[in-house]
């Protein structure tokens, strides 16, 4: 299937011309015929990457912990929604729950809620959920959620929403777009002269040539349905992913298969495609929406100021070595800062809808 998405995107470049890495973005990722998502399994060791919930039980339950934490500090409301965008297998969720269970309270209040398009996911999902599958609703997204207080998770989802990508060429802001070469290959062109340089950070106009700023519309978008939400109905929305705290310029464009980084233009389909993630650009449309955002964190910082390292040990005591081991190893994989760790390359960003200070932000 990925040879005919292949097939069909240049036949609509040759009749239309290049097309925004936005939109080359998208098809790759979620045509319903070849997209990566409609044709593969990308979680865990047998896919094409692992999450941090699937590294360790400990994300979810420190996730888990914190959001029962938030619960209580933000008022007890009840009923609210407790919420995941983008829930994979359900691994976090189900993490989320068993953790949660340690407030009554907050169980019986929490009315269960997950956006997900995917029927396949959906299904994988209800099987990890169990008996919790009973009690939730599924969405396609975040306008049909009831109205409530919401505390929302979102855990590597902004990467993979598609991306534009502006390139500085002879002087001029540009469209970077996806043509075909002369071989009949994919290749990056640029486009027409860029209409509002508003949206180019600081810095604009000494870049030099090459320099490249995406710009995701479409997050920011989602972003600001969650601010209304819980601007208009309190709450809060915990996003973790890899990326970065300040607006500038990069090529962050990649894909990854089997593990393994590949070329993005590579059998189209075949590879999870995706991009750092702006959290400044996410919090300014969250704040414009209404909502708050308090400065966004390092996932090792959120962790570790959380009980991470006290929560690996709690595992490990009376294990054997081997297993402490593991335990040690998916703790240091998590809030480490070393190559292949996640702790300083995804951060953490919290929002609420009134302003609120919620421990280890601000």
């Amino acid at each position: 299937m990925s040879t005919d998405l292949a097939t069909r995107i240049r036949r609509l470049i040759r009749a239309s011309g290049p097309i925004p890495v936005s939109d080359y973005m998208a098809t790759c990722l979620f045509d319903p015929q070849g997209g990566y998502y409609a044709t593969h399994e990308p979680f865990g060791a047998e896919g094409d990457f692992v999450t941090a919930p699937e590294i360790s039980q400990m994300f979810g339950e420190i996730v888990g912990a914190w959001l029962v934490h938030a619960w209580r500090s933000l008022g007890r409301p009840a009923p609210f929604l407790l919420a995941e965008m983008g829930p994979g297998r359900g691994t976090l969720m189900r993490d989320i729950l068993r953790t949660a269970r340690i407030d009554p309270a907050f169980m019986e209040a929490a009315r269960l809620h997950l956006i997900e398009t995917s029927p396949r996911l959906r299904a994988i999902q209800r099987e990890t959920l169990g008996p919790h599958a009973a009690q939730c609703e599924w969405h396609d997204d975040l306008a049909s959620l009831p109205h409530a207080p919401l505390f929302l998770v979102a855990n590597e989802l902004f990467d993979a929403v598609p991306v534009r990508q502006i390139v500085k060429t002879d002087g001029t802001w540009r469209e970077r777009l996806v043509g075909l070469d002369d071989a009949e290959g994919f290749a990056f062109v640029a486009g027409a002269p860029l209409a509002d340089l508003s949206i180019l950070p600081d810095g604009a106009d000494t870049a030099r040539d090459g320099a490249i700023f995406e710009f995701a519309p479409a997050r920011e978008a989602i972003a600001a349905r969650i601010g209304t939400q819980l601007k208009d109905h309190g709450g809060t929305a915990l996003i973790v992913d890899y990326g970065h705290t300040r607006s500038g310029f990069a090529d962050t464009l990649q894909a990854l298969r089997a593990h393994r980084y590949v070329p993005v233009f590579e059998t189209p389909g075949s590879a999870d495609i995706t991009s750092h993630v702006d959290f400044q650009a996410i919090a300014d449309a969250a704040k414009m929406a209404g909502a708050h955002a308090m400065p966004a964190m390092t996932q090792g910082d959120f962790l570790l100021s959380l009980g991470l390292a006290e929560r690996a040990g709690a595992l490990g005591r009376d294990k054997d070595e081997s297993t402490q081991a593991a335990i040690r190893t998916a703790a240091t994989r998590l809030a480490g800062a070393g190559e292949g760790e996640m702790g300083s390359l995804f951060k953490v960003l919290c929002l609420t809808g009134e302003p609120a200070t919620l421990p280890p932000f601000g």
